[in-house]
């Protein structure tokens, strides 16, 4: 069981890309990290990685896609911590795309790809959120960020057309509105975070951006202090429009 002085954060996919810049940023202020991936070798590594340099972490298996293991996660960082202050949705995919156009075409669609997508962004968002509500709930200043995209924003409209990964985070960015307002006369605070566009696996290193610049507004989001913004959707620059 962990101190109760202990901030406590679970980062999901946080054994790669953002979600590991993430993870160590939230180290270097002291909380205790936890990295939250499917892989068990890619997360050992992660917190071995995260160890090494001298950051309080630990391991939890998820897949954000299963409820078992969602469920069983949740039991875990119970059993291990007692609660949790942090919780930062990282997880996610784009689908697959033309590599050369860099497109998800709606008018060919694969119905099975935006499932897919959805299940991760969205599902997986939901399922984990509301597996780990009971232990966020003991915290004293619990925050939820949710890792979105400006490309999810119907004013802004950037980049290709990404038929299956925008509109998932249209999705996300308007259920984070609405856990907020379900969260209004509580302390937990929710919001949702744009990284701009990182050079990662996830885009084949195409992004102009470093993971630590992606992370900067997710973290500062995590350590809000008790006055700060809710169900909002920002990045470095400020608000993102919707």
């Amino acid at each position: 069981m962990q101190n109760e002085n202990t901030t406590t954060a679970l980062v999901t996919g946080g054994n790669k890309g953002i979600g590991a810049a993430i993870a160590e940023g939230l180290g270097r202020q002291g909380l205790r990290v936890l990295v939250g991936a499917r892989d068990d070798d890619a997360r050992r590594g992660a917190v071995e990685r995260l160890r090494a340099s001298g950051i309080a972490a630990d391991g939890v298996r998820i897949d954000v896609t299963n409820d078992a293991s969602v469920t069983a996660a949740a039991a875990d960082i119970e059993e291990r911590f007692g609660r949790l202050d942090v919780l930062v949705n990282n997880a996610g995919i784009s689908g697959p795309f033309d590599p050369v156009t860099w497109t998800q075409d709606p008018t060919t669609l694969d119905l099975d790809v935006v499932r897919q997508v959805v299940d991760v962004n969205v599902y997986g968002v939901i399922r984990v959120t509301n597996a780990m509500l009971p232990l966020l709930r003991r915290s004293p200043a619990p925050r939820i960020v949710n890792a979105s995209s400006s490309m999810g924003s119907l004013g802004r409209q950037p980049g290709p057309v990404m038929a299956a990964y925008s509109p998932s985070k249209t999705f996300l960015n308007g259920i984070t509105t609405q856990y907020a307002r379900a969260f209004a006369d509580t302390p937990i605070i929710v919001n949702a975070a744009c990284p701009g566009l990182v050079a990662t696996d996830f885009n084949g290193f195409a992004g102009d951006r470093t993971a630590a610049q992606g992370a900067a507004t997710a973290i500062r989001l995590a350590t809000l202090p008790d006055d700060g913004p809710r169900g909002g959707f920002f990045e470095d620059a400020g608000v993102v429009p919707w």
